[in-house]
Order: structure tokens, then sequence, then C-alpha cells
């Protein structure tokens, strides 16, 4: 607590000296005492009666200055480029590598309506880039090379203060400019929410840093778009499109071959690209084999079910937002808690993608079950290239150039109509395949 309501005010004290006499008020807040001395009795009974004044209004009065609160916000306070360095400061170390980078694009949005002029503007791209690429990321500041350097410095010169905000016109705009696109069009309900949400959390650290008394965005009439919840089933494929893109995955050399039970365990167990990224070697468990003396070999048991054990997750973030500059951050599973795990089951076609998989990487405990040809971690843009190609050939024109599995994220889908192991209810769509 650094404000008080126990403030006393005394009589102005004279201090004759041998050339000049001073006039000393005198005020105490809680328990600290304060002086200030003033050339001529008339400028000291001013002071006097402005803290006489602020203390019958019930005003708050600061302990570090001892001032009524409301006077220090009439001094020069801290622009927004500054505060808003600071809540990325403060976020930093909590926040993980995507989430870093969603605030840097939130606030960079923000800062384009907070400019106090445009003398030496320069390019709206580069303000940008320098924001969200070096002003708000802590470990990459300092480093800011050339033009970007130079924004940065333009823009610590030219940003409105965060006291400013308290004005519901600039605040709206402030609020606009976070949830709009470059061209100025509304981006998408998901970005317009997460926006929202930060702007929304960063100005109440300027409540909690005395920067503004309310948060001006709790008070702006505003109505979320709708964000959709359901499948858009134009994505999903079925059974048979299944096989035959997997099938092209399969003939691609020379990483297709790794990469048919990556994108089955998408399909078939309904993971996320960097939940099947992170998952090790330790992490599969599939049923035992079973000795046919009928035929003299090793078959699968009646019940081929496996199980997968989500720990963790490897979303793709780019090495400037990662602790170690690594281009995957490895986090705890979406929506829960640090160290929680996930069992998802293993239905019998996967069991089989995994079981011709782990024959051909390394079967260590510890290490990842998907990686490059050359042993290296799987790399986003190395899935998607194939998966391109997987869909040109096995789809036809008409399906190629529709919404139909355009992203590998879209085969998890197929996934969301049935639950656990045999026994559980299935979709009719995908109860077939499964077992099959």
């Amino acid at each position: 607590m650094d404000t008080t309501y126990d403030v006393r005010i005394y009589k102005t004290e004279v201090y004759r000296g041998t050339r000049t006499s001073s006039y000393r008020v005198r005020w105490k807040t809680a328990q600290l005492y304060w002086r200030r001395s003033f050339r001529n009795a008339a400028q000291a009974d001013v002071f006097r009666a402005e803290l006489l004044a602020a203390a019958r209004k019930g005003e708050a009065f600061s302990l570090v200055s001892g001032e009524p609160v409301s006077w220090q916000r009439n001094q020069p306070g801290m622009s927004w480029y500054e505060f808003a360095c600071a809540y990325v400061d403060s976020k930093w170390e909590s926040a993980s590598a995507k989430y870093r980078r969603a605030i840097a694009q939130a606030l960079a949005s923000a800062t384009m309506a907070v400019l106090t002029g445009d003398r030496g503007m320069p390019e709206s791209r580069v303000l940008r880039s320098a924001l969200v690429n070096w002003g708000f990321n802590t470990k990459q500041r300092a480093m800011a090379p050339g033009e970007l350097g130079d924004a940065l410095i333009w823009l610590a010169r030219n940003t409105r203060e965060v006291k400013e905000l308290a004005d519901p016109a600039l605040s709206r705009q402030v609020l606009t400019a976070a949830t709009s696109r470059l061209d100025g069009s509304r981006a998408a309900p998901t970005s317009v929410h997460r926006n929202r949400a930060v702007l929304l959390n960063a100005l109440d650290y300027a409540v909690e840093l005395k920067l503004l008394d309310t948060n001006p965005i709790k008070g702006i009439k505003w109505r979320a778009p709708k964000v959709a919840h359901e499948v858009d089933r134009r994505v999903v494929v079925n059974p048979a499109q299944a096989r035959a893109l997997l099938e092209a995955v399969r003939v691609q050399q020379p990483s297709g071959p790794r990469l048919v039970a990556f994108f089955g365990v998408l399909y078939y167990s309904g993971l996320r690209p960097e939940e099947a990224i992170g998952l090790r070697c330790q992490d599969v468990e599939l049923p035992a084999l079973v000795w046919d003396e009928n035929c003299g070999q090793w078959r699968e048991p009646d019940d081929p079910w496996g199980e997968l054990h989500l720990r963790s997750a490897m979303p793709d973030a780019g090495g400037r937002w990662t602790d170690d500059g690594s281009g995957r951050d490895r986090r705890g599973l979406k929506h829960r808690a640090r160290g929680e795990t996930r069992r998802v089951p293993c239905p019998p076609r996967l069991t089989r993608l995994l079981r011709d998989h782990l024959s051909m990487v390394p079967s260590e405990a510890a290490d990842p079950l998907f990686q490059g040809v050359q042993g290296r971690p799987l790399a986003t843009i190395t899935y998607r290239r194939t998966w391109e190609r997987a869909r040109k050939a096995a789809l036809t024109d008409e399906e190629y150039r529709s919404q139909l599995a355009r992203r590998p994220y879209d085969l998890r889908h197929y996934a969301d109509g049935w639950v656990m192991r045999p026994a559980a209810v299935f979709s009719l769509a995908g109860a077939a395949a499964l077992v099959l």
C-alpha cells in the first residue's frame, strides 16, 4: 500500500535568516512527515490551501511523494511504448513462447492507435516488424539492427502517455486497432478474442502501476464476434480418402515413410501436431504380438488396441521466442495443469502403422517418436510440404481445390466422433475404419 487517507496539515512555519526569510509548509501522511519551503508567504499559503482542499475532498495521498495522487497524474507520465515494454517483461518468464508472440502482435496492433505524430515516422511495415520482433521481445530488444533500431527510438519518443487512455474515445481507438488486420478490417474471431484479452490484461497492469484509475476497456460497450465451435464437415476426410492420402505420403522420399505414422496419429487418435511431435518412444504402448502356431509366425492379438501417453507438446513458436533459441518450445498439454498427462486410445489400424514406424526409428525410450531423416527435430515445413504433395497426388482436382484436409491439423477432426477402446461408443462414420 503506497497511498493513505490519514493526512494532517500543520500551520506554516516562518524561518528568518540573516539575509532572507523562507516559509515552510509542513504536513504528515500516515507516519511520514513532509515539508516544502517557499520564498514568500503567498506561495506557501497557496500550496497549503491546495493540500487542504485535496484532503477535504477525501483524496488519497502518496506515501512516496507525500502529495495527492491526482497531482502526480498531472506530471509527465509513462509513455505507451515504455509501459508496453514493461508489461512484456513482466509476462516473459511465465508465458509460453507462442503466447509471448501473441502478446507482441496484439500490443503492436494497439500501438498504431497511440502514435503522436508523423514527422520522421518510419513505414508502417517497418514499425510493426520492429515492435513484434524486437521492441516487444524481451530477449531481442537490445539487439534491434539498423532501421529497426531507429524505428524503436522513434517510437519511444512518439507514443502517447498511458494516462491518456482514460479518454473513452482514445481507448476505443486502441481496442479497434488491436482487433483489426493491417488493412483495417476486423481480424478473425479467435484473434479478436485473444488480442482483446491481451489488451485488457495489459491495462489491468497499468491500474496496478497506478498509471490509470480504472481499466478503460472494461467500460466500452463492445460485442465480441462469435467463434465457431463446430467442425466444418467439408474439411474432414473419409476412411478411403485417408488411406489414399497416407499411401501418397509413404511413397515420397526420403521423408515420406517416416511421416505415415505421424499423420496417422493425427487422424486415428485426434492428436494435435505439436502433441504428436512431443511423443517419445516410451509414450507408445502397443499390445504384445501373439505366436500363431498354425502359420508359425507372430501376429496381432485379437484385441489390437494400444495407448498413447501424452505428457507434453512441442508447438512451433520460432527461435526468437523460446528461451533456448530452438524452434520448438516443450510445454505442458493444452488446457491442462503442468505435469498432467492424457491417455489416448490407439486403434488397430494405427497400431500397425506405429509398429512399422518403430522398426525404422531408434527405439531408445527417451528418443522422439517422430524426427527428421537426419535425426533432427521434425520441422513444420517438412510435414507441411509432404502433406501438400500428398493432397495433390491422392485427391481429385475438385477435392484438391476445396477445403478438404487442407491443413494436417484438419485430420484430427475425424476423431471427434469417437471415444475410448472397442467397448466405447463410436460414430457410424468412423467405427468400421478404426477396427479394420
